[in-house]
């Protein structure tokens, strides 16, 4: 028995030491790439730490974010910023779940349906952003080509999608909740299908309607599903600055400025390490308090696993 006893933990042993080898290279990378720069940029935003006069790097406590509470741009953004998060995640969601409860039913052809919806996901902000901007384009960009034989715009005046500031965003959010869109769809769908069908059955047999049901049985079964994907979007838009950056660079004239590509910016035009760690800081600080409120507003923490 003793030494049944031994080798159990021996090979408990094992498998410990083989698990922690395993997570080891994760560890390693994670903390590199993710904690490093969070917790070294913390002390960059007390700091004047700029790229092109290194010799001064020191620490001046709150001047950083004086020097953003006084800045135009950043004064811009911040409006930008909600309107860009809100607007955007509202079209995803609405429009994701129209086409979560279309492909729920089967039908013929509907992995080809799913397939084109998913696509957009699989493929980079960066390169989402080179293709709309080639789109936009008011030279030889298709929407503008479309627009001008259907005898709404001029060859010599087309619309700037990206050069005209009232334009502008409106532009950009289209892109995003078109790349945005797929999201949505893919986990409502897999939610939808776990509702059990008995549901819909003996509520139809009581004489409920459609509406009824989709208010009683799908919202309620597939609350946390919601209320998770939605946080989760809202935190993915507020840091999505790829698209902005390769569509127009929070242009023109800061008309798509928000927080994350204005803290890009800092760090790519003027090599500001400390503003930008400042800007990074005050956005962690944003998402921690909205993550925080919505929680708590959406009860998230009672609705147990799912």
């Amino acid at each position: 028995m003793r030494k049944e006893h031994r080798k159990r933990k021996r090979v408990k042993r094992g498998d410990v030491l083989f698990v922690i080898c395993m997570l080891i290279p994760s560890i390693v990378l994670v903390s590199m790439f993710f904690y490093y720069p969070i917790l070294s940029g913390i002390p960059n935003a007390f700091r004047n730490y700029n790229l092109w006069n290194l010799n001064k790097t020191r620490w001046i406590g709150f001047e950083n974010f004086k020097t953003l509470a006084r800045d135009t741009e950043m004064q811009s953004a911040i409006p930008n910023t909600i309107i860009w998060v809100f607007v955007s995640l509202f079209f995803q969601f609405i429009i994701g779940f129209m086409l979560a409860l279309f492909l729920k039913r089967k039908f013929r052809g509907r992995g080809i349906y799913q397939g084109m919806i998913f696509f957009p996901w699989a493929i980079s902000g960066f390169l989402i952003g080179i293709i709309w901007r080639w789109m936009y384009n008011g030279i030889y960009g298709p929407l503008n080509d479309i627009l001008i034989n259907l005898g709404f715009v001029t060859r010599a005046n087309p619309l700037g999608f990206l050069s005209d500031p009232q334009l502008a965003m409106p532009s950009v959010m289209v892109t995003n909740i078109w790349y945005g869109i797929a999201f949505f769809t893919l986990m409502l769908q897999a939610a939808l299908q776990g509702v059990p069908d008995e549901l819909y059955e003996a509520a139809a047999v009581d004489g409920a309607g459609r509406l009824y049901q989709f208010f009683r049985i799908t919202i309620p079964y597939i609350y946390p599903v919601i209320v998770l994907t939605t946080l989760l979007r809202s935190i993915w838009i507020f840091n999505f600055a790829d698209l902005i950056y390769a569509l127009t660079k929070g242009g023109p004239g800061g008309a798509t400025q928000i927080l994350t590509s204005y803290m890009m910016n800092l760090i790519i035009f003027n090599n500001d390490y400390g503003l930008a760690s400042a800007v990074g800081l005050i956005v962690c600080v944003v998402l921690l308090i909205w993550a925080s409120i919505y929680m708590y507003l959406t009860r998230f923490e009672e609705m147990g696993e799912f």
